[in-house]
């Protein structure tokens, strides 16, 4: 696993440029595995992203759960940041490019529709992939499980009400069997199975016999990644070639949306003092995105081929890469910490 832990990033770059050309090369065999899906969610993605969480709920420790309220700062840096500054900047920044710096480029409907699909982003935290990227950043298990669920928790009774403040909706309808489902793919399924999982292996009291499955398990959750990465992007691989000027508008305001978030999220952490594994995990939920909620919601107000629900997809392609580069840089600057 050295080799592909030194290298994920020329890995997820070759998955990028496969699923480019796959989904160029064979589109019927893609839009089938599209079309494999339930309340917005495609199973296939489901399954590998299970793939990928799987190895992580087997690290938690249960009996570790209750000195997590112990520290809650970690905790309030992640709400802070999703739900007081996020979603806020995200519709700044899609005024800013879309009414603004990009007016010129892009008619007034189709710039209205890209600002709302970047909305719906900032206001979706995310549930599955922060479970990855807390495992290859080294994070506390049992903290990123307690970070994600109060988020989803709030998610529930927020979303609706922070997504129709800032698109001037009144009726925004929340695609609840969307995000159900998702959480209990995303979260219930491989929280359960790891809890067994782990019972099963401590059962004779061993903790070799934990450590030796989760050395073994650890490349395919690296495999569960690059699928993924390869099927998101083959599935828009027509639109990347077809209109990859839009595309790269769109992202332009995303990708500072995104790097922005962060930086001010561990700036925080520095200054609060967190470890590490807590302030790196926080700093991930705060800045990644529920893009299956997003892209929902944008196609049930807007339609399918609309500019929020490209925004959202753009959102979608943009993440696993730059988040990528976000773990790189939290591994890097490990040391910033005191633990």
């Amino acid at each position: 696993m050295g080799l592909f832990e030194r290298f994920l990033s020329v890995w997820v770059a070759l998955a990028i440029l496969i699923g480019i050309v796959a989904g160029s090369a064979a589109p019927v065999l893609f839009v089938a595995i599209a079309e494999l899906e339930y309340a917005h969610v495609n199973l296939v993605i489901a399954v590998l992203i299970w793939l990928m969480i799987y190895p992580m709920m087997v690290q938690i420790d249960f009996a570790s759960m209750k000195d997590v309220g112990k520290n809650p700062r970690g905790l309030i840096l992640t709400l802070v940041i999703n739900w007081l500054i996020k979603p806020f900047t995200m519709a700044f920044l899609g005024w800013l490019f879309f009414k603004g710096i990009f007016a010129d480029w892009v008619n007034p409907e189709t710039a209205t529709e890209y600002i709302a699909g970047m909305i719906l982003l900032g206001v979706a935290p995310c549930t599955a992939m922060v479970f990855i990227w807390s495992q290859l950043t080294k994070g506390d298990a049992n903290y990123t499980l307690v970070q994600v669920s109060i988020n989803d928790i709030i998610m529930i009774f927020a979303f609706a009400p922070i997504a129709g403040l800032l698109l001037g909706v009144t009726n925004i309808s929340v695609p609840w069997d969307t995000l159900l489902l998702s959480v209990i793919l995303y979260v219930v399924v491989p929280l359960v199975a790891g809890v067994l999982t782990r019972k099963h292996l401590e059962a004779n009291g061993s903790e070799q016999r934990l450590q030796s499955f989760l050395a073994t398990m650890k490349p395919w959750s690296i495999v569960g990644l690059l699928a993924t990465v390869v099927l998101l992007f083959a599935f828009q691989s027509e639109t990347i070639l077809a209109k990859p000027a839009v595309i790269a508008l769109i992202a332009v305001p995303l990708l500072i949306q995104t790097y922005g978030i962060f930086a001010l999220a561990y700036f925080i952490a520095l200054r609060m003092k967190l470890a590490h594994n807590i302030a790196a995990p926080a700093c991930m939920i705060g800045t990644s995105n529920f893009f299956e909620l997003a892209v929902a919601v944008a196609i049930s107000l807007f339609g399918l081929h609309s500019g929020a629900a490209l925004a959202t997809v753009v959102g979608v392609l943009v993440e696993v890469p730059v988040m990528l580069s976000l773990v790189w840089f939290a591994n890097r600057t490990r040391h910033w910490f005191t633990a």
